[in-house]
């Protein structure tokens, strides 16, 4: 940063009624200041001040910062894919994965609304790939996976995208058996991935910063990068169903009636019409992968409903405890243990096991007039 007595006013020069300074010789950007002020920089605290003024300027210098409508439900929507955490022993790795994909996608949306929107871009392109990597080394072998996974993880030696790509069409497995199935929607991600290509790397006068004043419309722009945020959002929600299909078998009554409690939440309806569409889920119900989990399940027994409620929310309804125990051969040991416990008394409400990390509750209601019993079992 140029000295004050390097600072040359420019009186030919005005802003509203004030001179502006700039650097000798430089040919930079001049910064308004007021002759009084620039007359008053007498100490050192002064010219700190004009510094500072002047690296602010600098600093938001071109960005144009765009706030994003409904940008708190792009964020509810992203903890749906969160929630749709897999509970695959053999690929526990690919939750980090989905995680790092979605903090991906909320670094883009608060760069884009700050006005660095090439690095919200390349955000979101790294969001795609992040989730192409899970797919991919979810496909190899055990074996492999070891291999591959400890040479991504210490940077060494790894596929790019594009040889990602290619393995997972010549594999012919899970990423195969949905892209012929899905073939329109990955040519539309296809198209997405290869127009946030362009504006990463800055192809075109009007993806410089220099430009965007006088040459972007700012809604034009915006609804431009709603839609990559659109997409991309869909593309994690699609992938992760390459490592299992929970978050849309879970939505079939048939099948939820028929699973344990899985750790793996299902994707809402209008979280599947908004980002995937039905037409694209159903073709993915096509997919020998999504029927040979559907068909293995649909030969489990069939819960009834309060044995659901119990397996799956840790609800009792005492009321049913003789139903219950007709299909005690589908309960979990705690389970079993939580209904034998509930028929000791009607004043039961909670019950806590495993040093209370999990616990079931009764129909019995809480009276805040007289003590409720609440019996402890966690030495189990």
């Amino acid at each position: 940063m140029p000295s004050v007595t390097k600072l040359a006013i420019i009186g030919s020069k005005k802003y509203n009624g004030k001179l502006s300074a700039r650097s000798k010789g430089t040919g930079t950007s001049e910064i308004p200041v007021t002759l009084c002020e620039m007359l008053s920089l007498k100490s050192r605290g002064d010219l700190m001040s004009f510094e500072s003024e002047i690296t602010k300027f600098r600093e938001g210098k071109n960005l144009i910062s765009i706030k994003l409508p409904n940008k708190k439900k792009y964020f509810q929507d992203l903890r749906i894919i969160e929630d749709s955490f897999t509970g695959r022993i053999d690929t526990q790795f690919v939750n980090n994965f989905i995680f790092e994909s979605v903090q991906l996608v909320i670094n883009a949306i608060v760069l884009f609304e700050k006005g660095y929107f090439d690095c919200s871009f390349y955000s979101l392109r790294q969001s795609l790939e992040i989730s192409t990597t899970m797919v991919y080394l979810a496909e190899l072998n055990p074996e492999k996976r070891k291999k591959k996974l400890k040479e991504w993880d210490t940077q060494s030696d790894f596929p790019m995208f594009s040889q990602m790509i290619i393995f997972l069409k010549q594999n012919k497995d899970v990423f195969l058996d949905m892209k012929e199935n899905m073939n329109k929607y990955f040519d539309e991600l296809e198209k997405t991935k290869n127009r946030l290509n362009k504006l990463v790397h800055k192809q075109g006068f009007n993806n410089f910063y220099i430009h965007r004043k006088n040459k972007r419309n700012k809604r034009e722009f915006r609804n431009e990068f709603l839609k990559y945020i659109k997409s991309c959002i869909g593309a994690i929600a699609v992938l992760r169903l390459a490592i299992d299909p929970f978050p849309i078998l879970l939505q079939d009554e048939e099948i939820y009636k028929r699973t344990w409690d899985t750790v793996t939440l299902a994707y809402t309806e209008e979280f599947i019409d908004k980002y995937i569409g039905f037409k694209n889920i159903n073709n993915y119900k096509k997919t020998n992968f999504y029927n040979k989990y559907y068909n293995s399940i649909m030969e489990n027994e069939k819960m009834i409903p309060c044995v659901t409620s119990l397996v799956k929310n840790q609800y009792i309804d005492r009321e049913k405890i003789d139903q219950i125990l007709t299909q005690s051969h589908l309960l979990s040991k705690y389970d079993k243990i939580a209904v034998l416990i509930s028929s000791f008394s009607d004043k039961i409400t909670k019950i806590y096991i495993n040093l209370g990390i999990l616990f079931y509750f009764t129909n019995t209601k809480y009276n805040v007039s007289k003590p409720v019993k609440e019996i402890s079992k966690s030495f189990l």
